[in-house]
């Protein structure tokens, strides 16, 4: 694997996450424009070939080829492999229908037989069966075909068969595990959302030459905001670079307002302030040294402090109170861009729309599903996928949402959408969402747009959490952050 200083940045226009009706007519867009489908399943195949050559040394391998067009990409899979000294067959579940389908079968020359009849033993499967367009659940001979390859590495080709490709999640009971999934000019839902991303395995896109296409559904990336990154000069001083507070618990619940705090300075604030009820003073005070503390004890005195401030984060450890209410409409009523996380939230689980109506379109809300579910409630579970659901979430709330999770997706109320394709798991740790938040008004109050803050927090956040991998605990994430930024610094 390779070292994170290592790994450099990817310079591509943003890449766009189409669903498989916008694939499809991407796909025919190209054929009308003159290259003909025969010459797309040749690219696609080749590009399954290398991707499984780059990563395998030759061994027995079994194509298993459905009858439709992603049949069809993997009897050119088979063709290229034998022509590189594999050792490969085809197992025919049915004969292809599709035309392109035909031609690629018929350049096959290799051994072919029906999935029922087969007697050799695979040391790597590729799962041509079904594309992403497949819309019922696995049955039959391919049911028993997903249960039966678990004993070697699969190797997808556009999703693992049984996953449907709009929404990521299994159209049955059971669905191919692919070790590797390699899909063509854009990642659909499925290679974005759980259960899909984890079903894929490793992803690779590849270029088939379709053009570019344009969706409101992104992949989240430096190149989605990195050029709007905002970075010191010269002339830059602590004011100039964003004055951000954080509203910080009582002397108990201290340490979530300081990860807010530390995440919001370190991620580029020039003046951090936290602000706590009196009796928390002394525990702040003990571990903080170039965040400033300051005491509050009325939701007035709050709103005074902060009319001067360009952010405000308020929530963690903030306490399920009356209290964290009234200094929540105190801070709507400033001219500071809020960011809403834990207690802030759900203190407003009986009334979202008395939160609702005093958020701005540059205030962002960081829910994880408890908290979603509290503000929107039946909303994920009614919706297609976490991206709809985020989307509409946040037109009803007229504030950016972000939707914490494994596929951490951002929405904002004019209609765009990004979703995190790097998330790390050892960001599943206590606190981890409290840098989170600092990170995003730290970034907001710099004068970055809350949405692309907000996409930027959710990349950085999971780059820092794999520099770090095991053992990470969330007052790491902070110092970590330095070495995340000299890398798009250098790579701006």
């Amino acid at each position: 694997m390779l070292s994170f200083a290592a790994r450099p940045l990817e310079r591509t226009v943003t890449r766009p996450i189409l669903t498989v009706e916008q694939m499809t007519a991407a796909d025919q867009a190209a054929i009308t424009a003159g290259t003909p489908g025969t010459v797309l399943m040749e690219r696609a195949g080749t590009a399954v070939a290398d991707a499984i050559c780059a990563r395998y040394r030759p061994r027995p391998t079994a194509i298993l080829c459905g009858p439709g067009n992603n049949g069809g990409d993997g009897y050119v899979v088979a063709r290229l492999l034998k022509a590189r000294g594999w050792d490969v067959w085809v197992e025919r579940l049915a004969a292809p229908t599709a035309a392109d389908a035909k031609a690629a079968a018929a350049r096959w020359s290799g051994e072919t037989m029906p999935t029922t009849r087969s007697g050799r033993t695979a040391e790597l499967v590729v799962d041509a069966l079904f594309g992403a367009g497949l819309t019922r659940p696995l049955e039959g001979e391919a049911l028993r075909l997903a249960r039966a390859t678990q004993r070697a590495p699969v190797v997808a080709i556009d999703v693992p068969s049984g996953l449907c490709g709009d929404t990521g999640r299994p159209l049955g009971e059971e669905t191919f595990q692919a070790a590797l999934t390699v899909t063509f000019h854009a990642r659909k839902p499925a290679h974005a959302l759980e259960p899909g991303k984890g079903l894929c395995g490793e992803i690779v896109v590849a270029d088939i030459g379709l053009g570019e296409s344009f969706s409101t559904v992104v992949e989240n990336g430096p190149d989605l905001w990195l050029a709007r990154f905002l970075w010191p000069d010269a002339e830059s001083h602590k004011h100039a670079r964003g004055r951000l507070i954080v509203v910080g618990g009582d002397g108990w619940n201290s340490g979530a307002g300081r990860l807010a705090a530390r995440g919001g300075l370190r991620i580029g604030a020039g003046l951090v302030t936290l602000y706590s009820p009196p009796e928390a003073l002394a525990a702040n005070a003990a571990h903080l040294e170039a965040v400033m503390l300051r005491p509050f004890e009325t939701d007035l005195e709050l709103e005074q402090a902060a009319g001067h401030v360009d952010a405000a984060v308020i929530g963690p450890a903030a306490g399920v109170s009356e209290t964290t209410l009234l200094n929540v409409l105190a801070l709507a009523r400033t001219g500071a861009a809020l960011v809403l996380d834990a207690d802030a939230i759900t203190v407003f689980r009986e009334d979202p729309e008395e939160l609702f109506s005093v958020l701005d379109r540059d205030d962002v809300l960081t829910p994880h599903v408890g908290e979603f579910e509290r503000l929107f409630p039946g909303l994920l579970k009614a919706a297609p996928h976490r991206i709809a659901a985020a989307r509409q979430a946040a037109e009803r709330a007229g504030a950016v949402v972000l939707l914490k999770g494994p596929d951490t997706v951002v929405a904002a109320p004019d209609g765009r959408v990004a979703v995190n394709v790097n998330g790390s798991p050892w960001l599943a740790t206590a606190g981890s969402g409290d840098v989170l938040a600092g990170y995003i008004g730290g970034l907001v109050s710099q004068g970055m747009d809350s949405f692309e803050a907000a996409c930027a927090a959710a990349w950085i956040h999971a780059e820092a959490a794999e520099l770090h991998g095991p053992g990470l605990i969330s007052e790491d994430l902070p110092g970590l952050t330095p070495g995340v930024l000299r890398r798009l610094y250098e790579e701006r």
